[in-house]
Order: C-alpha cells, then structure tokens, then sequence
C-alpha cells in the first residue's frame, strides 16, 4: 500500500480532493503527526494532531460481486488477505454497508504513509477506502459516518484506538480532539516541522497495552503522569494560536521525557530527539504510540528544518520528511 519515497521530502499543502464518478469512486486521505498528548488521549485527555498532506493515501473502487484488494501488499480476493490487511477489508464492509446498491467492489491502493510509524498509515487507508466507495456509490459520507467506517478498521488494527487517527487523517489542519470529537484550532504564524523515521516499526496496540498495565499497577504514578501531558496539550493549544514556536517546542519536549517515562520510547527515539536538539530544534518528541516510529521536531524556518532533518539522517534516520503548518 505504499509507494517509496525519498530519503527527506519536502511536504506541501496540495489542492484538490476525490472526484465523483458512476463507473468507478476515488477517495484519498493523509498522514497525521500528533503534537501532544498520545496515550493521554486514550483516558479521554485532550490531543493535539497535524496533518501531513504530503504523505497521502489513494483509493480506487470500481463494482464487482465481491470484494477483491489491490496493493503493494497483497492482491486478490478478500477471503484470501493476510492479517495485516483485516483493517482494510473492515473499511470496506463497513463502507459498503451504507451503500446498498453496491454488492462488492474491486479497491486499488496507493499510499506514501509508512506502515507502523505512528504516522496514521490505518486509518489514512480506512478514510480512503470509505470515501472511494461512498464516490461510488454516488453519495457523501458525514463527518460521523466516515470517522464510525475508520473507528471499525482501527479497533481491528489497534483494538482500543482513542479515534485521533480516524478524526485527524481527515482534517483540513491542526486539530484538538477528547473523547471522540474533534475541533479546528487556529495557529497565528506558520510553523515549519521535521519528521524522521526511527527505522524500527512501532505498535501502537502493544504500546497501549503496555501503557494500561502500568497504570493497573500503579494507577496513581500514571495518571498523574497523563495529568500533566494533558496540561502540556491544553498550553501547547494557545501557543498554536499565538504563534509561539519557543513556548510551544518546549512543551513537546517536555511531553517527550514524560512519555519516556511511561515506558513508550527508545533508545532510538532518544537519540533522534537528542540529535534535532542538538541541531537547534525547537522542541522535539516522539509522535503516535512509541516504541519504534517517528519524532516530529519544530525548526526555526525552513531552511533550518532541511538542517534538522540532514543532522537526523546523520544521527541514524533511514528517512525524514519536512512539512509546514500555515497559519489560519
């Protein structure tokens, strides 16, 4: 489901959406980077996402009696998918069930999110799937209808998601979600971000898990723990709307040291925060579940963020990426 991309790229806002079609539906979604407050989210505090429309998913959908997948990772009929693409396959149930006259549907897809990097790959490829075959069947899915599609795929994908990622890989930008619902936030100057890949997959489901028996454990050390991210998150918001990139990396820093604590980083994640800090980052964090994946780090200007992910690269990341968050 992906399609390769390069060692840094440089990624936009682009223009235009899914067309509508009668012989054949198209829908497309993205990647999301939470700022602040996974895991948090989970025991209903608020997050922080952003979405990274360069790195993208596409869905065609043409009518077949039955189900049949096309991808990078498999392609054939569904009774015979491996596991991994179970979400998928839900997506597509699901989509299908609001639109009666489809019997089944033939679905090729393309994508540029990595898989297991926290980066959305799941949900983007749900919220692709669910509006090609929506286009197909000449009707728009809600916002509640879509999000309920990409909610099933991801509790077979991640068995308890929080529905950040299924709010977040739709959103037009930054957005602050708790307990399911999703509002726009406002950012007040444009803020420059550098993504780098850890190179190790990450599993948000384990890393949940883990995370909840910890606090079955101790549950006073945790949520006192998710009580200050969740204080972090809600201050992070307003430097969003001011603008304040220094207040603003602070916060994701801080947030880094207190998810380490709950056991969701690595030594990998570590070093790639240690190594945008040392270049001049403003802040810097792990992004999704942890334990593997990305950190997302806010540079100074664009030109920094290229130096930022050149200092990445160096300090191990197979990859980075660069996207710009405009003010709005």
């Amino acid at each position: 489901m992906r399609t390769p991309t390069p060692a840094h790229a440089s990624l936009a806002y682009p223009a235009g959406g899914a067309r509508t079609g009668t012989s054949t539906g198209a829908g497309a979604a993205h990647a999301k980077a939470i700022l602040l407050g996974e895991h948090a989210a989970v025991y209903g505090a608020p997050a922080l996402a952003l979405p990274v429309h360069g790195l993208g998913v596409h869905a065609d959908v043409a009518p077949a009696e039955a189900i049949l997948l096309g991808s990078e990772l498999f392609t054939g009929p569904a009774a015979e998918a491996p596991a991994r693409l179970w979400p998928v396959l839900t997506a597509v149930r699901a989509a299908l069930d609001h639109q009666p006259s489809l019997s089944g549907a033939r679905v090729q897809i393309r994508s540029s999110v990595p898989y297991e990097r926290g980066l959305g790959s799941s949900a983007a490829v749900a919220a692709a799937v669910a509006r090609a075959v929506a286009d197909l069947g000449g009707a728009e899915l809600s916002p509640d209808a879509l999000y309920g599609i990409v909610q099933e795929a991801e509790r077979v994908a991640h068995g308890h998601p929080s529905g950040l990622d299924a709010r977040a890989v739709t959103a037009g930008g930054p957005i602050r979600f708790q307990r399911g619902q999703a509002s726009p936030v406002r950012v007040g100057s444009p803020l420059v971000f550098t993504l780098a890949d850890s190179g190790a997959s990450g599993s948000t489901a384990q890393a949940v898990a883990q995370v909840r028996a910890r606090r079955d454990a101790d549950p006073a050390a945790v949520d006192t723990v998710i009580d200050r991210i969740a204080t972090l998150t809600e201050a992070a918001t307003g430097d969003l709307t001011r603008g304040d990139g220094v207040a603003l990396g602070e916060r994701m820093t801080q947030t880094h040291h207190l998810l380490a604590g709950l056991g969701v980083s690595d030594h990998r994640l570590d070093a790639l925060v240690a190594a945008a800090l040392a270049a001049g980052a403003a802040g810097a964090k792990l992004t999704g579940g942890g334990q593997g994946g990305c950190i997302i780090a806010l540079a100074r200007s664009t030109e920094h963020a290229e130096q930022l992910g050149s200092a990445l690269r160096a300090a191990g990341a197979p990859r980075t990426w660069t996207t710009t968050v405009p003010a709005r």
